[in-house]
């Protein structure tokens, strides 16, 4: 005889069964989810570190490299240039006052005091710090960029005739034009003959003045380390600013000034113009070319909150001009901070004032 098969064997899965196993599968989906929202959160705040970091130390690493070359005139010395009667403007655009900062590689204003026009949107209570200089390359050689991309240029002098370098007249060692109008100086070959002989190397004249301003692009909210960068194409001088690192929110300098005149920094001070109980025009600008050495402090934060944190912590960035730790409290929001640091010397500077 053929046998049926079994009813019991047949009927399947029970409903409380399906329940019980639809629950745990429920439950194992639930755990998976919540892990990986967990991880996609940790790896979202490890990018925010990240970048963080990588702005913070970029921020420290161009403001490094522009300092070391603070000063740098190819071969001409600017301690033979008289100092002038008062600091030049932070933001000259004329020939006057390009050349009167020629003996001030650096210069800046402490926690933002007396802001000049061509600055705007700075953020309150942080720095703002000048470097002048020229380009390292000859105009035009390498990858350096040609003449015809603009200035203002610079010649430094190697005749030694008596219109240039012999001339009584230290003015006659260099040349700073807007264009290349009056880039007449000349190397070495020249002849006794005045304007005669190869032109000198053009190099650019670079005046950079970095600061914090309150957003990157319009209304954005994103704190960002700028700078203004002069440029000219014939006689009309710009001022253009260059955002270069997003989440810097505050920074402090500290200059240090050689009174020793040894070409090794003696005193530091957030405002060399007030250093030393300093009031007069002519004790400003001898304190601000005494600079041998800067101290630069950033404090970056994340460009996006992290949700739910809160940042209560004091963050200190070196001294105020009155000798007292500059402290800054975080106002309990929802971004990471970190504070950034670095010294410089400055070696064109400095070794000029070596015995």
């Amino acid at each position: 005889m053929r046998h049926l098969p079994s009813l019991r064997r047949a009927r399947g899965f029970s409903l409380a069964e399906l329940m019980i196993a639809s629950s745990i599968g429920l439950l194992i989906l639930a755990a998976l989810s919540t892990m990986f929202v967990k991880n996609t959160r940790a790896q979202q705040e490890i990018e925010k570190s990240h970048r963080q970091v990588e702005n913070g130390r970029y921020a420290i690493d161009v403001l490094a490299v522009d300092l070391r070359n603070a000063g740098y005139y190819a071969e001409f010395d600017p301690t033979v240039l008289a100092s002038p009667a008062a600091l030049p403007a932070l933001c000259a655009t004329n020939l006057d006052g390009l050349k009167a900062g020629l003996v001030l590689p650096v210069q800046g204003l402490d926690d933002g005091a007396a802001l000049p026009a061509c600055l705007s949107d700075v953020r309150q209570g942080t720095d703002v710090l000048l470097v002048r200089r020229t380009a390292t390359c000859v105009a035009g050689v390498g990858n350096c960029a040609p003449v015809a991309s603009g200035g203002p240029f610079f010649q430094a002098s190697l005749c030694n005739n008596a219109t240039e370098l012999d001339s009584p007249n230290v003015a006659d060692f260099y040349a700073l034009s807007l264009s290349t109008v009056n880039l007449n100086r000349h190397q070495r070959d020249c002849s006794p003959v005045a304007n005669s002989g190869t032109l000198a190397a053009v190099r650019r004249y670079h005046t950079h003045v970095y600061y914090i301003a309150n957003n990157n692009r319009a209304g954005d909210g994103i704190p960002t380390l700028k700078r203004l960068e002069l440029s000219s194409t014939g006689e009309a001088p710009t001022w253009t600013s260059v955002p270069l690192a997003e989440g810097i929110e505050n920074l402090q300098v500290e200059y240090g000034l050689d009174l020793a005149k040894d070409g090794v920094a003696d005193r530091s001070a957030a405002d060399p113009a007030s250093a030393d109980g300093c009031t007069a025009a002519a004790c400003a600008v001898s304190n601000w070319r005494s600079a041998v050495a800067v101290r630069v402090h950033v404090l970056a934060r994340n460009t996006e909150a992290t949700p739910g944190y809160k940042d209560t912590k004091t963050y200190t960035l070196g001294l105020d001009a009155d000798g007292a730790a500059h402290t800054i409290a975080a106002p309990n929001d929802g971004y990471k901070r970190h504070v950034f640091q670095t010294q410089v010397a400055l070696p064109n500077p400095a070794g000029r004032r070596i015995p």
